[in-house]
């Protein structure tokens, strides 16, 4: 990226402490051409500053009639939400419902310090796809020196908003911000064309200010810009420059460039930006309104949540197969009161089977003592034999009214009864206010369990029938609050189960790093009657013995917490089965943020999707940052257990290929295609990380273009310099995660049959050296990404269009050579394309197919292009430079003799023209140097 604003420098430390967003759809919802409850909010660690509020609402305001506009009369922006941090003095703002930072469309929080103030959104899928949120902060908001490097704040927001929820993509590129067409002449990537501009150059390797052409590439030589003209006829395109006065459309089929290298073209198979818009399930039903006076300014509401109040609704009852349930549900339960809830939290509990219990009314989390206090009140015996999930729900409720907590409160449903009755107090339940968490437990709970948490946007948690492990226990550690504030939450370093032969030992190594550390506690859990024995060792060699743990024979755990701050590094730990029985031990670690203004590294877990019919494929996403900074080298795996208790584990890549779309961002993936069975399912992730390093550089998401300055009065403004671009490499970590369960159905019962084609090649790329086309990919698999595919079709035209939409009626490459290789290993094959030595074409385009062993065919890969730059036959000597200044001052030295002998007026004429010189003068570069 191109220089950040200076006024991001000045961020110090605290700009750390930031958590990502969490996964999730955009929260606004499109009605009769109006989004209705777009949701923005601010990070709790963001000092109080009235005007953030102001500017974002003047934004918003700002965008909507600018967006409906640019979308020709169909959208714009009704109601949006604000919330805003619980650190900020309370003002009668109203209470938030379902609303959460981690669910927010637009958050405001200090930068990831490498953008500095730069808008961007961060995208993770494929052309078409919601990203995650866009991104802005509070000094982009408070300083209006802004809206002269982006213009204006509203124009802005909508570039970042077609990021965000139409999955389109920039028009420009900084890697590469020029390109040779086929006419053999050097152009700006853009779009459209017709910006005007100059060439200004920015380093050292243009002593007089001038572009100067490799001879080699035929491009720039590094240093050079473009540099528009303030004033412009040009009406396209917001995803190139929207920060220009006459620019008010996004880019279309008529005036798209599909020469220029951009992510848009190359995302989105050269589809310009409003095509993809157009088709997007916003426009599917959607036609322009006929009267632009029905349009209003949007409606705002400040939204300000302040404790956290949460009632655990346990089910006891005997429908819970295996005669374990109760001990497993205890462990689970107090590891959350004891470990995992965050402090001041208030938590209630309620127990059914039959009927429910009402076990404690909310008590205020404020010490140790309050915790124990609340874990005594734990279910210690099964109850009734049947699940009346309905009874437990409105006791919660009750519970909560009674403390006049109801509005904004969550509910932890815990429950594997089959009770189909659940649309009895469904809606009053929705309705109450309450965000609903579900944990289902086993193939018997009721289906109708998960809706609670999709209407009211709460996790939803599956766990095998398999309840000896330590599923149960994970799940609990992953309900923490969404508030996006890290220091207060806890963080699972380890989570481990196995069964264990009798004398025999599970033995493992944990990582303790720099940013975890605080209220540190180590907890086995074994089945038989007495304790295994534990050795424990810490980095610098101090033991702990089961001793030193305090044990609980009665629910089988044993819990170490290490006083003050965990030593840094690795801890051995050994559990030793003393039983004369196989049995299934476990340990679990959790730890809070050592620091407040250092963010622990934090990992979240998500599904492409909730639910899916086979043999439609979904991908597992993970992403892993310290604050906005992307962790980079991590090994991460991911576990997927059906309802019947098999797995499947998977090896997460940010490679840029297949499923990842974009590398080293921090977010791993892989696509998930096997399936035991229909049903609910569950996600667990380890991430073991050791030289893993922190890119401190700009990653390949999508922003606001940076405007460096405009020709303005003939004088144009020289870019900042670029800055450099480095990684910070940290030390080792361990982390464990869960994500949301989700359900696949028409999974077939029969033998299994192939038909899993490969997956789409994202990273095709094409180079020219002398006459030959060199092509570089990522093989795929046999199925989708894993395996062997057994050949590839390749094929090439002189335009793009023709391969897409007519990919076997272009040029055959010949592949009888070429043999795929793994899944993942660098594909490199080399030919000397037919067109150039026939014709005088200088620009083909190349595409490639993946066939597997029963011919089926992966989608078309993305559309590379190849260029052959012819240098001139005569070059001028070495030391001569024509650049873009020297031209322009050979035309004011002819220009004043002109003025000398001619009228004044007629000098006057002239000058005017000299605007015309830009692109003229690009092209006259190209056959002078």
């Amino acid at each position: 990226k191109a220089g950040g604003m200076s006024g991001g420098a000045a961020v110090g430390a605290a700009l750390l402490a930031l958590a990502l967003a969490a996964t999730g759809e955009a929260a606004a919802v499109l009605r009769d051409g109006g989004y209705e409850g777009l949701l923005a909010a601010v990070h709790p660690r963001v000092p109080e500053d009235g005007r953030l509020l102001a500017r974002l609402q003047e934004m918003i305001t700002e965008a909507s009639s600018y967006l409906f506009n640019a979308t020709k009369g169909r959208v714009y922006f009704r109601s949006v939400k604000i919330l805003i941090p619980p650190t900020w003095k309370e003002k009668n703002y109203e209470k938030p419902k379902h609303e959460t930072y981690e669910k927010a469309d637009v958050i405001v929080a200090a930068p990831y310090w490498k953008h500095g103030d730069d808008p961007y959104t961060l995208q993770h899928e494929a052309c078409g796809k919601m990203g995650k949120y866009i991104h802005f902060t509070p000094s982009f908001l408070a300083n209006d020196y802004v809206t002269d490097i982006y213009g204006s704040r509203g124009r802005t927001f909508v570039h970042e908003w077609a990021h965000l929820r139409w999955g389109v993509f920039d028009e420009y590129d900084n890697d590469r911000p020029f390109y040779v067409t086929g006419q053999n002449q050097v152009k700006v990537t853009r779009c459209s064309s017709d910006l005007t501009g100059i060439y200004v150059c920015e380093k050292n390797s243009c002593s007089d200010g001038s572009c100067v052409i490799n001879k080699l590439t035929g491009l720039f030589k590094e240093g050079c810009a473009f540099i528009p003209e303030r004033n412009q006829t040009a009406v396209s395109s917001i995803m190139y420059m929207q920060s220009l006065s006459s620019v008010a459309e996004f880019c279309n089929e008529h005036n798209h460039n599909r020469e220029a290298p951009n992510l848009q073209n190359q995302m989105c198979d050269y589809r310009s930006t409003w095509e993809v818009i157009k088709n997007s399930t916003d426009f599917e039903n959607d036609l322009p309104l006929t009267n632009s006076s029905l349009i209003t300014p949007p409606s705002f509401s400040l939204l300000q949540k302040r404790e956290r109040v949460i009632c655990l609704v346990l089910d006891v009852s005997k429908t819970i197969a295996g005669g374990n349930w109760i001990n497993r549900l205890h462990q689970a339960a107090e590891l959350y009161l004891l470990q995992i809830v965050e402090e001041n939290t208030y938590v209630g509990i309620v127990t059914f089977s039959d009927k429910g219990e009402i076990k404690t009314h909310v008590h205020q989390i404020v010490s140790d003592k309050a915790r124990k206090q609340l874990a005594s009140y734990l279910p210690t015996a099964p109850g009734g034999k049947r699940a009346n999930v309905c009874a437990g729900l409105r006791l919660a409720c009750e519970v909560k009214k009674k403390e006049g907590h109801l509005y904004g409160s969550e509910i932890i449903l815990v429950t594997g009864g089959q009770d189909n009755s659940t649309g009895r107090c469904f809606s009053e339940v929705i309705n109450g206010g309450s965000v609903i968490h579900t944990i289902t437990v086993g193939s018997s709970a009721a289906k109708e369990i998960e809706h609670f948490s999709k209407e009211t946007g709460g996790f939803k948690f599956f766990v095998p029938e398999r309840l000896d492990f330590s599923d149960l226990l994970d799940v609990f550690t992953g309900i923490m609050s969404r508030s996006g504030d890290t220091f207060h939450q806890s963080v699972q370093i380890e989570s481990a189960g196995e069964s264990v032969a009798e004398y025999t030992q599970l033995r493992r190594t944990v990582t303790i790093d720099s940013t975890v550390g605080r209220e540190t506690f180590f907890v086995a859990t074994w089945q038989s009657a007495e304790p295994p024995e534990i050795i424990l060792t810490d980095p610098i060699g101090r033991s702990y013995t089961v001793k030193d743990f305090e044990l609980d024979s009665v629910f089988h755990v044993a819990r170490l917490q290490i006083p003050g701050t965990a030593e840094t590094g690795d801890w051995a730990y050994t559990l030793i089965n003393v039983h004369l029985a196989p049995q299934v031990l476990t340990m679990t670690v959790t730890s809070r943020a050592a620091n407040s203004t250092l963010p622990t590294v934090s990992v979240k877990t998500y599904m492409s999707k909730d639910t899916t019919y086979y043999p439609s494929a979904m991908v597992v996403y993970v992403q892993i940052s310290q604050g906005f900074s992307p962790i980079l080298g991590a090994s991460v795996t991911a576990t997927v257990s059906s309802e019947n208790g098999d797995t499947v584990s998977l090896e997460l890549l940010d490679n840029g290929a297949g499923s990842d779309i974009f590398k080293n961002d921090g977010i791993y993936s892989k696509y998930l295609f096997s399936f035991s069975g229909n049903g609910r399912y569950s996600l667990k992730v380890r991430v073991q990380a050791n030289r893993t390093t922190v890119p401190q550089t700009a990653m390949p998401w999508s922003y606001a273009m940076y405007i460096p300055g405009y020709v303005e009065n003939d004088d144009s403004i020289q870019p900042p310099a670029i800055k450099n671009n480095t990684q910070v490499r940290r030390g080792d970590f361990s982390r464990t995660a869960v994500g949301d369960s989700f359900t696949v159905s028409a999974v077939p019962t029969g033998p299994y049959i192939d038909v899993f084609p490969p997956c789409k090649i994202i990273d095709l790329d094409a180079r020219m050296e002398d006459d030959k086309v060199i092509l570089s990919w990522t093989a795929p698999g046999d199925d989708f990404d894993k395996g062997q595919a057994t050949s590839y079709e390749i094929r090439t035209s002189e335009t793009p269009l023709e391969l897409r939409d007519s990919f076997y009626n272009t040029t055959f490459v010949n592949t009888s050579t070429l043999s795929p290789q793994h899944a993942g290993c660098t594909e490199i094959f080399v030919f000397k394309p037919e067109a150039f030595t026939t014709g005088n074409i200088t620009v083909i385009y190349v595409a490639i197919r993946a066939v597997d062993e029963v011919f089926l065919r992966s989608e078309l890969s993305n559309i590379a292009q190849a260029v052959m730059f012819i240098p001139p036959m005569a070059y001028p000597p070495s030391n001569l430079k024509f650049g873009v200044s020297t031209i322009l001052l050979l035309f004011f030295v002819l220009l004043t003799a002109v003025c000398l002998t001619v009228s004044t007026s007629l000098c006057l004429v002239k000058k005017k023209k000299k605007k015309n010189l830009s692109e003229n003068s690009a092209k006259l570069l190209q056959h002078k140097v």
